[in-house]
């Protein structure tokens, strides 16, 4: 069943009922200042990093779920109602949340009262606007009593679930006029505060969570809202919030709007005060004033409506399939684009004080985005780098605030250094823009460790060739992409360092995942490596890679599929001849995707098996048959239920590499059926069942041996997205940038039909009609370029030209 609808012309997802089976939410926000909202107002906001600058409080695990946000409770007469439902739950009229692009839009109704809250950031500020209308549609004057809420977590949100003993004592806050600061920490940095404000007078307010709801009170009838009166309340050390009571008499027909701000503001850094705790008001006042009016905010919407048009105009393709439409132009890129600001540091999975930002996540999110905003990958590439190692090994992640690596998570993920060649290779042959090469980078954020970025690569290239273990595969170290395959767990002492040398000195578990990715972006890097005029690295590499690809045939074949890898002791994972854990998805799609196997008809077979083995309804499972108990050699994996997350699991995030896989054979039927059922356009109608958001992708979704198969969990923060998008836009439509220019050879079913396809690439526009009348899957029969016959699909880029006019004549 479905809980909405797409509304494709205004690029918003319209959602019906607030009863959705999990909070379904959209990401505010474009550079520093994010929100995370829901479909019924739940959320919480923070400047840049989830750990360190949190500006509102939420609660994880809480009961009601999706507990905090930014609320609006309506006192009419004695009936207690906010917008989007929450937190009061009192039953509405009517009921709508539309998530667009970077804002959302609440529209309610209760006994003849519509309330529209529209909730976004601006492009080019650090706040959240809150433009909320009440418009009074009965026939009776009504006299109501509006309160705003916010709740501010104290700055360090780890801080602020555990150090009770000191911010308890900590909180402060200063009201002036309709603005109420939030300065927890001001005595302390003297660098930063937020604030809440209102662009009209109030009646009272509150500061005091306390006083606000009333002590042991839940926040769904605050007792300020019940009693219809807030008691100007001052925070000192406890709970402070912001709440503001505004008093309002509508006429039959009338309308009032209000316009509130949840601010975030900094001062210089050179900026001294004599007294610590007196903040400069200064920052505020001016962001205040630029958003205080009506046409002010209408300007500033427009602005970001602005911005989404220019971004999403880079890619667009016009084809008779309306999801793939939907996908590809407005939510599979605004999914890249959101995983770009957030790598998997916040979500409604992901609570924003662990993880960070991921070294490998990073990566392969650039190959989401980097058409999109190539100079920000561009910066991205140079802070990933910045916490590599010399050894060419890298942090696992880092914090976005500090760009530090994390000290708790360390190192030792063996396939994360080749992550950072396959992010380079794609902003590179994205703009051409071979100068990155030579930028000064340095390892793990040391000044004086630094070297060419070109170099970072030649380390990353490096730390595989030297970590190889007895079959001459690459060393899995403490796991590669597959973080819950620890393999030499129990062949290593707690505290034992991964980062080893050589199998005489350490763990000696091999991943012939790591081996294929090896392959394929050794390949990358010896071109790469040829184009900046490092030749003999380049042969060296070409060498390397011609002996793995051949170990890999030696080693990592087992008949009818790819292994897996051997564990600490030499034993096969991913092999016919387990008992459990036979075939792994990992191996099938990236080896095949490098190209191994393919001359010598062993990928039909791989890909084949996946079929045969791995294969549901609802997408390809990561391994076939699931672990039943705990195997000490295989460590995490192991310990979840079959069916769930690495054990079984539907992981969508390598279902986009098996169907890129079929590609290269040339098989479009499969690819496009492996495509359609992990994404979300096409599963809307089994919302009941799928749970998560019908409009993005979600990391996983529940295999066969599970008790709720085609449950998804962990949506928004996925690699799924960029790679399901890399595989719609490159290997089944066909279009892939390349060192020269663009390449184009689709790969689609039968029955799919013509398409165009609009693509800006570097400075130019390329607008492309792809024809197949003979309905083949793979071929491409004749190019023509700018009304003249081209030979071959490759398109080279001519700098100064501004427009290609390309048509694609698939053939056999």
């Amino acid at each position: 069943m479905k809980f909405g609808h797409f509304d494709d012309e205004a690029r918003e997802y319209v959602i019906t009922t607030p009863a959705t089976p999990l909070p379904w939410i959209n990401y505010l926000g474009t550079e520093g200042f994010f929100s995370l909202i829901s479909n019924t107002c739940g959320g919480y906001s923070f400047y840049k990093d989830a750990k360190l600058l949190r500006i509102t409080r939420y609660r994880y695990n809480a009961l009601p779920i999706d507990s905090n946000g930014k609320y609006y409770y309506i006192k009419d007469g004695d009936t207690i109602w906010n917008p989007g439902t929450m937190p009061s739950k009192t039953p509405v009229d009517s009921y709508e949340c539309r998530h667009g692009m970077g804002y959302s839009r609440f529209i309610s109704s209760k006994n003849g009262l519509e309330a529209n809250l529209l909730a976004f950031v601006p492009v080019d500020a650090s706040c959240e606007i809150n433009r909320l209308v009440l418009t009074n549609h009965s026939d009776q004057e009504k006299q109501i009593s509006l309160f705003s809420y916010v709740e501010f977590c104290l700055w360090n949100a780890m801080d602020d679930m555990t150090n009770f003993q000191r911010n308890l004592s900590t909180g402060e806050v200063e009201i002036e006029g309709s603005t109420v600061y939030h300065k927890t920490e001001y005595r302390e940095r003297r660098n930063h505060y937020s604030f809440f404000t209102v662009n009209s007078d109030i009646d009272a307010y509150d500061t005091s969570r306390d006083e606000f709801l009333g002590l042991g009170n839940g926040n769904a009838f605050p007792d300020a809202v019940t009693e219809g009166k807030c008691r100007n309340s001052v925070a000192s050390g406890w709970y402070p919030i912001a709440s503001h009571q505004i008093n309002l008499t509508l006429q039959p027909g009338e309308s009032r709007e209000l316009i509130f701000l949840l601010g975030y503001c900094e001062n210089p850094q050179d900026q001294k005060w004599e007294a610590p705790n007196i903040i400069n008001k200064a920052p505020a006042h001016a962001l205040i004033e630029r958003f205080s009016t009506e046409e002010q905010v209408a300007k500033a919407f427009d602005n970001l409506h602005a911005y989404w048009d220019q971004l999403l105009s880079r890619y667009t393709v016009k084809s008779h399939d309306p999801h793939v439409n939907r996908m590809a132009n407005i939510w599979n890129q605004y999914q890249c684009m959101i995983t770009f600001n957030m790598s998997r540091s916040a979500s409604y999975y992901e609570s924003g004080t662990g993880r960070g930002m991921g070294f490998r996540d990073s990566c392969q999110d650039l190959l989401g985005f980097v058409h999109l905003i190539p100079e920000r990958a561009r910066e991205r590439i140079l802070d990933i780098a910045a916490t590599q190692f010399e050894d060419g090994s890298a942090y696992h992640q880092y914090q976005p605030l500090t760009k530090k690596g994390n000290l708790d998570i360390g190192s030792g993920f063996n396939d994360d250094p080749l992550w950072l060649i396959a992010a380079v290779s794609a902003y590179l042959k994205e703009t051409g823009d071979f100068s990155i090469l030579d930028e000064m980078v340095n390892f793990d954020n040391q000044k004086e460790k630094a070297d060419t970025l070109y170099e970072h690569l030649h380390r990353s290239f490096t730390y595989t060739c030297t970590h190889l273990g007895p079959h001459k595969l690459p060393l899995i170290g403490r796991a590669d992409w597959n973080d819950c395959l620890n393999l030499n767990c129990f062949s290593k002492e707690p505290g034992e360092s991964f980062q080893t040398t050589g199998p005489s000195e350490g763990p000696v578990a091999e991943s012939v995942f790591i081996a294929g990715m090896f392959v394929k972006y050794g390949k990358e890097f010896a071109d790469i490596s040829r184009l900046s005029g490092h030749e003999d690295l380049a042969e060296q590499a070409e060498s390397a890679v011609a002996d793995m690809y051949q170990t890999v045939l030696d080693a990592g074949w087992d008949g009818e599929w790819f292994l897996r890898a051997y564990d600490a002791e030499g034993k096969k994972v991913g092999s016919d001849e387990c008992e459990e854990g036979k075939i792994f998805i990992e191996p099938q799609g990236f080896c095949v995707l490098a190209g191994i196997g393919v001359e010598e008809g062993l990928a039909e077979k791989a890909l084949d098996s996946v079929k045969e083995r791995l294969d549901t309804k609802y997408g390809v499972m990561i391994l076939q048959p699931a672990y039943t108990h705990y195997y000490l050699n295989l460590g995490e994996i192991s310990s979840y239920p079959p069916g769930y997350k690495e054990n079984a699991g539907i992981f969508c995030h390598n279902n986009p590499w098996v169907s890129m896989a079929e590609t290269v054979i040339g098989r479009g039927n499969r690819a496009f059926e492996i495509y359609k059922k992990t994404c979300p356009s096409y599963i809307e109608d089994i919302s009941e069942i799928h749970r998560t958001e019908p409009y993005v992708y979600s990391q996983m979704v529940a295999g066969a041996d599970a008790k709720f198969h085609g449950e998804a969990k962990n949506s928004w923060l996925t690699g799924t997205a960029a790679w399901t998008f890399c595989n719609l836009s490159q290997a089944i439509l066909g279009v892939q940038p390349s060192y020269k220019g663009l390449t184009i050879d689709p790969c689609i079913p039968e029955d799919f039909g013509d398409f165009q396809l609009t693509r800006r690439f570097r400075d130019a526009m390329y607008y492309i009609d792809v024809v197949n009348p003979d309905h083949v899957q793979k071929g491409v029969q004749k190019v023509t370029v700018d009304g003249k016959d081209y030979d071959g699909c490759l398109i080279p880029f001519e700098a100064g030209k501004k427009e290609y006019h390309v048509t694609i004549h698939m053939g056999a």
